[in-house]
């Protein structure tokens, strides 16, 4: 942000009497508000503008939206029937909320929503730090504003997106972080001790009129939650003993993990008592759920079929119940999304290696397919390899993520051998659910005769192709993986390299990997 500087015939109005001659200018990347909104005290009153409390306000949008059915908690995954209703209970009630749940859970990402059920844009008196409403001016200076100039006082407008604040508890938070502190600049500028426009006001103040959270509330010191007593429930705050009361209007909620909110303690027990809404969240209670936050969060650089998906949320699931892990911890819905995205790297990673091994000589013509743009018809252009995930890719999934779980204290070195083990595990449960009932007799007779399929990390999908040639029931397969009719290369590829590791998982066939790495299917003899 740049700063600027009012005019003098502005200062008294908007510079709150002259003490403030620097202001931040608008940030460009902030929503600018309509040119139809009130700009005077006056205008306001005149539209009919009444003053409502941040609680108020959200739960007449939330009743406003219940009515009519339309989304209320976007991008919020598995909660509809458990977390939302309890949540919902809370807001309608006016109840400052704590949500308790393992890492991973989507918690703050919940708290974040609920800036969607805010007004788009509200009032509040022009130069007020403390986000004043021009018809319930808190502070001294605002009231005097108020009484001197009346209905000239300039209005502003503050879009949502800015009535929202946070803070992540660490241990050196401090009071003055939270609350505010004197600020010994305005005591050099000459103004008393006693004067509260000496204070600088910390961010639960700064965050009037708004929702506030503080994510991780149990690392907050002992002494430093005694602070946020007065603002959850006398609904003002004390500076250094200033005789100042501020009723401030604020949501505040907080999240932290059940296992320090409960058995370490270190919650005071007057500030749990004044939270109005103890909340619990959950992992997503099925598979379905699982896959529909992989597809909604992963940002994929590739293509990775649905059952390489299926593969990696089932491997998420069955981490988060291996007696091997610690369940205080928990696995995170992060895991199984760095793991699609991980996946979709390793697809990309061979596609630009097998197509700078491929490429001709001198052309740095590289395409995915199409004509060439240079429409010069006696140039064939190159087709890069397209990028499939397959499988096979999920292995480096092991050793990259390892560190995203906390393991029991018994399982130290053998944290890979677990992760493979349940890859395997998750890998051949995909494998029986979408392609129980086949007959695939003609994969296992391409092994037959001491023959072997090759496959691996760099063989391209037209490679592995033509080892498997004119495959009976491929069509049946490719149909239960929802490939289509007429898939492409690298997604023919990848369905392939899913049935023959299936069938090696359910001991049908044989496999081995070769000192280049690559992977090799043949008969169990």
């Amino acid at each position: 942000m740049s700063l600027t500087e009012h005019p003098p015939e502005q200062r008294r109005v908007d510079g709150r009497r002259a003490s403030v001659g620097w202001v931040t200018a608008p940030n460009p990347a902030t929503p600018v508000p309509p040119p139809d909104l009130p700009g005077t005290l006056g205008a306001l009153r005149a539209a009919g503008c009444r003053y409502r409390t941040v609680k108020q306000e959200l739960r007449d949008n939330l009743l406003a939206r219940l009515r009519d059915g339309g989304p209320r908690f976007a991008g919020i995954v598995g909660y509809d029937d458990t977390v939302l209703p309890e949540v919902e209970r809370a807001l309608l009630a006016g109840h400052d909320m704590v949500l308790l749940g393992e890492r991973g859970q989507g918690k703050t990402r919940l708290i974040r929503s609920l800036v969607a059920l805010l007004d788009e844009w509200t009032p509040v008196i022009a130069g007020s730090v403390l986000n004043e409403h021009p018809l319930h001016p808190i502070t001294p200076a605002s009231r005097a504003l108020v009484a001197e100039v009346g209905d000239d006082l300039p209005v502003g407008w503050l879009h949502r997106s800015m009535r929202y604040g946070e803070k992540l508890a660490t241990p050196d938070t401090s009071v003055g972080d939270l609350i505010g502190d004197v600020d010994p600049i305005r005591l050099a500028q000459g103004r008393t001790l006693g004067d509260p426009e000496t204070i600088h006001f910390g961010l639960v103040p700064r965050t009037n009129r708004g929702i506030f959270a503080v994510n991780e509330l149990p690392d907050l010191a002992e002494r430093i939650q005694v602070a946020l007593l007065n603002v959850l429930e006398e609904r003002d705050i004390q500076v250094r003993g200033y005789q100042l009361r501020l009723p401030l209007d604020l949501f505040l909620v907080a999240s932290a993990n059940p296992e320090d909110y409960t058995n370490r303690g270190r919650i005071i027990t007057p500030l749990k008592d004044r939270f109005g809404a103890e909340i619990r969240t959950h992992y997503p209670a099925d598979l379905e759920l699982e896959l529909a936050l992989i597809r909604q969060e992963a940002d994929l650089v590739a293509e990775v079929p649905e059952h390489v998906l299926e593969v990696l949320a089932r491997f998420a699931r069955a981490v988060r119940e291996s007696p091997s892990v610690d369940p205080r911890s928990g696995v995170s819905a992060r895991f199984a999304i760095a793991a699609a995205e991980t996946v979709a790297a390793a697809a990309l990673r061979r596609a630009g290696l097998l197509a700078a091994a491929a490429a001709p000589p001198g052309d740095d013509e590289v395409l995915t397919g199409g004509p060439s743009s240079t429409g010069d018809v006696n140039k064939v252009p190159f087709l890069a390899p397209e990028a499939v995930a397959r499988v096979g890719d999920a292995v480096s999934v092991t050793s990259t993520l390892r560190g995203k779980v906390e393991f029991e204290s018994g399982e130290e070195g053998r944290e890979i051998e677990i992760l493979g083990h349940l890859l395997r595990t998750a890998t051949a449960e995909t494998f029986r659910a979408r392609l129980a009932g086949l007959d695939l007799s003609g994969f296992t007779t391409l092994v037959e005769d001491g023959k072997a399929i090759e496959t691996g990390e760099l063989v391209p999908a037209t490679d592995l192709l033509r080892q498997v040639g004119t495959v009976p029931g491929l069509a049946k397969v490719l149909d239960r993986l929802g490939v289509g009719d007429a898939p492409s290369a690298g997604q023919a590829a990848a369905a392939i390299e899913f049935v023959l590791e299936g069938l090696h998982l359910s001991r049908r066939l044989g496999k081995d990997v070769t000192d280049s790495g690559r992977t090799r299917y043949a008969g169990r003899d």
